[in-house]
């Protein structure tokens, strides 16, 4: 599904959607992201694997981290970090807002790139 644009956030799915599922991939923007329901709370990933660009919706949960399936490197849902690891997997924010999810378009820390700098 395609989210309903709103500023800086995109509405997603409803929480009883991902609820069903526990994870699912969407497009935020021209961001394909992976939504993960660990026990009660909802996480989004960028969906391409940082490291071998694998789909990270396709991968599953375990023990409250997520797993890509093309190498089962696990993922902390809160910073994206590999376990064992120096890299990290872009986490977007994550908002309930009446029972539908809206994921942050832009992961934590990305600059926007096309603002310039005052001269």
């Amino acid at each position: 599904m395609s989210g309903t644009r709103t500023d800086a956030w995109i509405a997603t799915i409803t929480l009883a959607e991902l609820s069903r599922r526990k994870k699912i991939r969407i497009d935020v923007g021209d961001r394909a992201v992976a939504i993960f329901l660990i026990g009660e709370r909802v996480f989004a990933f960028d969906d391409v694997c940082v490291h071998k660009g694998r789909s990270l919706s396709a991968g599953a949960v375990w023990q409250g981290h997520v797993i890509c399936p093309g190498h089962q490197w696990k993922f902390d849902p809160e910073t994206g970090q590999a376990e064992d690891r120096d890299e990290c997997q872009p986490v977007h924010e994550v908002r309930v807002i009446d029972g539908v999810i809206h994921v942050g378009v832009r992961p934590r820390g990305e600059r926007r790139t096309d603002v310039r700098a005052a001269p």
